[in-house]
């Protein structure tokens, strides 16, 4: 059942949202070669406390640490570890807060130092589907119009879309209704009203869509072990429109990054 938010739960939806956008600008702060994602993720459960909130994936159905960290060929779902990032790493940074009883999920993919051409335009392209999805998510429209976008996008630049893993309805519970696949058909799914909030969630591989799940029961890797990307973003549709209510403002700003990407989603607040 999808559970459509009052115009002052989204505000609230929104500080939750910005304490994860403000977290990751933190790690995009120092990550680099030679720091471990273990030390990345202890920098984000302090950054996270010290803010009035609580990381929202500790303890999270048995998960172990505060951030999901998945470099090169692992898609999703990551478990930080001892073992330092290397140049060329590309590192998906998985992080979720519950603040005012509302949890905020997002996501960005780094590079460490210089990666390789095919690597920066995957990120690229990923993260360009993410907007051309947000997009669609307008009232009179459905989830697969969502999904068939992002699709479309990625599988035109020859990438491979991964079908088990979704994004999903966001709000008082981390996974709400409905589920917000990357792929599917236009007209299809349940139909977006006013209110919905969701996390829009391109997971994309450079090679096959298959993935696999290692032993310790979370980490998923890309079946051929080509590399993956992953961004996500939080959505309410407010007036009809996509409203984002994260930002990468943070990442970019501690990145030396100047962009107007998300400038066309901010119909009611300014950063």
């Amino acid at each position: 059942m999808i559970i459509p938010k009052t115009r002052e739960e989204i505000e609230l939806m929104r500080e939750s949202a910005l304490l994860v956008s403000k977290t990751l600008g933190e790690i995009a702060k120092v990550i680099k070669p030679g720091v471990t994602t273990l030390q990345l993720d202890k920098l984000a459960e302090e950054f996270i406390r010290d803010n009035g909130g609580v990381p929202g994936f500790l303890g999270l159905y048995g998960f172990p640490n505060s951030l999901c960290m998945s470099p090169n060929a692992q898609v999703v779902h990551g478990i930080p570890n001892s073992k330092p990032l290397e140049e060329g790493d590309v590192i998906s940074v998985d992080c979720g807060v519950l603040m005012n009883e509302f949890y905020g999920d997002h996501a960005y993919s780094f590079e460490i130092g210089e990666v390789a051409p095919e690597v920066k335009k995957l990120l690229q392209v990923t993260k360009e589907s993410l907007y051309v999805g947000i997009r669609e998510f307008r009232a009179g429209n459905r989830v697969e119009d969502v999904g068939s976008a992002i699709q479309k996008y990625c599988e035109g630049h020859g990438y491979g879309v991964v079908r088990e893993l979704v994004g999903h309805g966001l709000g008082r519970k981390m996974h709400e209704d409905p589920e917000m696949p990357n792929y599917g058909k236009r007209g299809r799914g349940k139909i977006f009203v006013e209110g919905m909030v969701v996390a829009i969630e391109p997971m994309i591989n450079m090679g096959t869509k298959n993935i696999k799940q290692l032993k310790d029961g979370w980490t998923i890797l890309t079946a051929d072990g080509k590399p993956s990307a992953h961004f996500e973003h939080d959505v309410a549709l407010i007036d009809g429109k996509p409203e984002i209510l994260s930002t990468f403002k943070y990442i970019y700003d501690a990145l030396g990054i100047v962009s107007d990407e998300e400038k066309e989603f901010r119909n009611h607040y300014t950063l």
